[in-house]
């Protein structure tokens, strides 16, 4: 469906060029506005509608009104995108957004742990200050993101700042709206960013401060969220180790930013900001622990003896008891012993969320056996049953997908390894595992794709456009290059079409002058595919015709009758060049290439 919107105009501006994806709440295109000069480009965002009742439609009209005008407040930040504007068409919601030239925050975080990768820890705190400056500015207009994640972060070309884009999922805080959403439905880039409070309808303004700090730990250690390892007895992300290159001290305030339970966490983005703040102070190199000496700490409580009298000298009220608490204990897990912490109740619905987790990694068995263990009495058991048979349909898809694309790469069936990943579910496991096939399929592709260019332009160099035309309509449809191909296409129908109307021109000068072995040679060589070759075929029989009843005349006839049958032949009507011209619709003027 989404694809059918490509060239649409709405409004009778906006033209639709690009689809960037569907979300929980809607699909989104890129489009141009054909109003304006330059024609620049804007993001389109259809909001989902999934009913046709006027009551429910009237209920979503007045949402849609009241997040627009939400979204003309947040536009005044510099790194939000402006709102050009909204407006309903055929009982559809749209929303005009300013577009971002530049690139997701994604492609510049690091993978699988490669050090030469790793941010440092300027990079963090740099990347901190500024995206939490724009949260601040989010959360003081009453209003929670949602939905960060690296891929909502943008790039921006024209200054390197980081823009703060897809408002889809925003959500007043303290505003009564049921944002609850089956598990199943998170896009799987968003998986790991989203806490638990906010699948049980429980989302806070801190739910986007745990966001940003999982971004932040994945850009120091190279490990994706659902790559971290958990404690179980507190369901805090084990995250630290000797080859993470980040102090202590924003390694706590790191921690206090994921915290498992939002109320441990920090309770608003000035907090952190004050606490990021204290780093560039005197104190900062004070509160250094000695970690060849705190092997002789015996217990949890001493370490946190040592921490507390350590920072007590210059910390402030804030950092002091975060940590106490944090930074101990990462002190005593670094040595393979946890603090013992109560180990918060887990609910039905974050059961569902770890199983999920399990699901997403590769383990399936593993994460049916914890939706399973869900009660039947539990408000969230029908949500759970309908999520394993979600999974075990998507698993069995994704891996006949899969399947088809590893054989289609054995017979280097190259597109086929393209569209069979393509047909894979949201599963970061299958799509992990896919991407080495894909990689290898896109090089062959490439290949493939130059070495069809370049036969091709020797062919047009030659005037074959008939052969060049093959070898462009031969080039896999999943190039890098595909505008230049359709370019060349277009080019050379065209100068095919020129060609022929030429040597059908040529033919016909010839057959006037009663020469019908150089016509049936002009003709022989007109392409098959071409818009006169019907025309052409027609002469080919006429002139093959007179070219035997000439050649005949020759045979028996003395000279001076052959000359006088040729000029005779010559001055029929359907020789008249002009008379054959129109039955093809070119211009007797034509007379190159």
């Amino acid at each position: 469906m989404a694809y059918h919107m490509i060239g649409k105009v709405l409004q009778g501006q906006y033209q639709i060029v690009q689809n960037l994806g569907a979300g929980v709440f809607g699909q989104t295109y890129i489009a141009i506005d054909v109003e304006q000069p330059h024609q620049p480009k804007c993001v389109i965002k259809q909001l989902k509608v999934s009913s046709s009742q006027p009551a429910y439609l009237q209920s979503l009209r007045l949402h849609f009104l009241t997040e627009t005008e939400t979204l003309k407040y947040l536009g005044h930040h510099d790194q939000i995108p402006q709102l050009i504007g909204c407006f309903e068409e055929n009982e559809r919601f749209y929303l005009v957004q300013e577009f971002i030239e530049g690139h997701a925050l994604s492609v510049e975080l690091p993978i699988n742990q490669r050090s030469d990768y790793l941010w440092t820890e300027y990079e963090i705190i740099q990347f901190l200050k500024d995206v939490l400056e724009i949260l601040k500015f989010v959360h003081s207009q009453g209003v929670i993101h949602c939905d960060v994640k690296p891929e909502n972060l943008i790039r921006r070309a024209s200054d390197g700042k980081l823009v703060l884009i897809d408002f889809g999922s925003i959500q007043p805080i303290n505003f009564g709206v049921d944002r609850a959403l089956p598990i199943y439905r998170v896009p799987v880039t968003s998986l790991g960013y989203i806490p638990p409070e906010q699948f049980i309808d429980q989302t806070q303004p801190n739910s986007d401060i745990y966001a940003v700090g999982m971004i932040a730990i994945q850009a120091l250690t190279g490990l994706s969220p659902l790559q971290l390892k958990t404690d179980p007895r507190s369901n805090e992300f084990l995250w630290r180790s000797h080859q993470t290159p980040v102090s202590d001290y924003l390694a706590a305030i790191l921690s206090q930013m994921i915290r498992y339970d939002y109320k441990d966490r920090f309770q608003s983005v000035p907090e952190i900001l004050r606490a990021l703040e204290q780093m560039s102070m005197e104190y900062y190199p004070a509160q250094t622990i000695d970690l060849q000496n705190a092997t002789s700490v015996k217990s949890s409580e001493q370490i946190s003896n040592v921490v507390r009298e350590d920072v007590s000298v210059k910390s402030p009220p804030l950092l002091t008891g975060m940590r106490v608490g944090l930074l101990a204990n990462s002190l005593v897990m670094g040595f393979g012993v946890y603090s013992l912490m109560n180990s918060p109740a887990y609910s039905e619905t974050e059961t569902l969320y770890k199983a999920t987790e399990e699901f997403q990694s590769g383990d399936l068995e593993g994460a049916i056996a914890l939706a399973k263990s869900i009660p039947l009495n539990s408000n969230v058991y029908p949500e759970a049953q309908s999520t394993i048979e979600e999974w075990q349909n998507q698993w069995q898809l994704a891996t006949e997908q899969y399947l088809l694309a590893k054989q289609a790469s054995e017979q280097e069936e190259w597109s086929e390894v393209i569209h069979a990943v393509s047909q894979i579910p949201d599963i970061l496991y299958w799509q992990s595992k896919s991407e080495p096939i894909v990689e290898q399929a896109k090089a062959k592709i490439e290949t493939q794709t130059n070495n069809l260019l370049a036969r091709a332009y020797e062919k047009a160099g030659n005037k074959d456009f008939s052969t060049a035309l093959e070898y462009l309509q031969q080039i896999p449809q999943e190039n890098s290059v595909n505008n230049l191909v359709q370019k060349k296409l277009a080019e050379y129908q065209q100068k095919q079409h020129i060609r022929a109307v030429f040597l059908l021109q040529q033919a016909y000068n010839k057959a006037e002058i009663g020469e019908f072995n150089a016509a049936v040679n002009f003709l022989q060589q007109v392409p098959k595919n071409s818009s006169v070759y019907a025309t052409a075929q027609t002469k080919l029989e006429e002139y093959v015709q007179k070219q035997r009843l000439q050649g005949k005349n020759q045979k028996l006839a003395p000279p001076k009758v052959v000359a006088a049958l040729s000029k005779e032949t010559s001055t029929q009507k359907s020789f008249e060049p002009s008379s054959l011209l129109q039955e093809v619709n070119i211009t007797p003027n034509t007379t190159s290439l």
